[in-house]
């Protein structure tokens, strides 16, 4: 049979190895309306529009922190908005050597007959969306026959009292299944990105060295990821900033194969404490701003292995960020 073969090859090509490229990675910041609401609820700022976009805003115009990042995920209302100035921050990206990604799902339902396992829905007129969103954005996650490189996330959650050899057994089986589904669907696997959790203990288990985290992590990708995969970006599955950044730069510096870059997709784990130095106050723009600076900073050492620790200063970075059952 052969390979699927997309107009895009080798743009997708191209984008998936530049979001990989060491010393970047992405932000998350496709939280739906309803998610986003949570996290400013968290501040007692409203969720009305505006404040949605001023956050964005702080986020994206942050002075040195796109030079950390190879992309940003952004939700639909965010690719058409703009800065209080005009500029749509799409083209604030770009110009920022950023490339823009849509989150083009429409939430998850839970699978009968699991235990709470859930699947993602929206494949209905996914590639119409993905079409519209590509001639908007120039690039998004999902789909490759529309020229959107997929982000992949196969997320284990860390909800449980189950050890870390555990969850090592059940990310590993996981993500073979993953990647026996996109070999048989003929995806180019050059043009895609992996968005797995980090191998961990639940999240009512004793924890463990980051160490430890780093080389069970790695081993299920070296027994699962094919090479051919430019880039592994991790999600933070609730862990703390400073958790977050820690396991992975434990991964970078860790003296084994790894024939992808490992890097990060950061939600919470890039905003809890730029949200609390915020706190929905015009005046606090420039205290968020360098805290969300510092994250990335952080992040980007990370990818390196070359973080030493030092930015724990900002206000929740040590912070849990699990939510019991979190639904995006």
């Amino acid at each position: 049979m052969s390979c699927f073969k997309t107009k895009y090859a080798d743009e997708l090509i191209k984008n998936a190895a530049y979001i990989g490229t060491p010393g970047k990675g992405i932000l998350a910041a496709d939280e739906s309306t309803g998610t986003i609401g949570k996290r400013l609820s968290s501040i007692n700022v409203e969720n009305v529009e505006e404040n949605r976009r001023a956050l964005r805003e702080l986020l994206f115009c942050a002075p040195g922190a796109l030079p950390n990042l190879s992309g940003v995920i952004l939700y639909e209302e965010t690719l058409y908005q703009k800065t209080a100035s005009g500029k749509l921050f799409v083209d604030v990206l770009k110009e920022g050597g950023v490339l823009p990604g849509i989150k083009v799902d429409k939430g998850t339902v839970e699978l009968a007959g699991t235990n709470g396992e859930t699947t993602t829905q929206g494949l209905d007129g996914l590639g119409q969306r993905c079409a519209k969103y590509y001639e908007a954005a120039r690039y998004a996650v999902i789909c490759q026959e529309n020229g959107l490189v997929p982000i992949v996330e196969p997320e284990i959650l860390v909800d449980g009292s189950h050890d870390i050899e555990k969850c090592a057994a059940v990310t590993e089986r996981v993500l073979a299944a993953c990647y026996k589904a996109l070999n048989d669907h003929h995806a180019i696997l050059e043009g895609t990105l992996l968005k797995p959790n980090m191998v961990t203990p639940g999240s009512d288990a004793p924890k463990v060295a980051h160490e430890v985290i780093a080389e069970y992590t790695i081993r299920a990708l070296q027994r699962t990821v094919p090479p051919a995969v430019p880039a592994i970006v991790f999600l933070s599955g609730g862990q703390s900033e400073e958790e977050a950044t820690l396991n992975l730069n434990a991964m970078n510096k860790l003296n084994t194969k790894k024939p992808w870059s490992l890097s990060f997709s950061f939600g919470r784990a890039l905003q809890q404490s730029t949200l609390k130095a915020w706190a929905g106050k015009p005046e606090n723009v420039g205290k968020a701003r360098a805290a969300f600076l510092a994250r990335c900073k952080a992040n980007s050492e990370a990818t390196l292995g070359t973080y030493k620790g030092d930015a724990t200063l900002g206000e929740g970075a040590s912070e849990s960020l699990h939510v019991k059952d979190y639904k995006y």
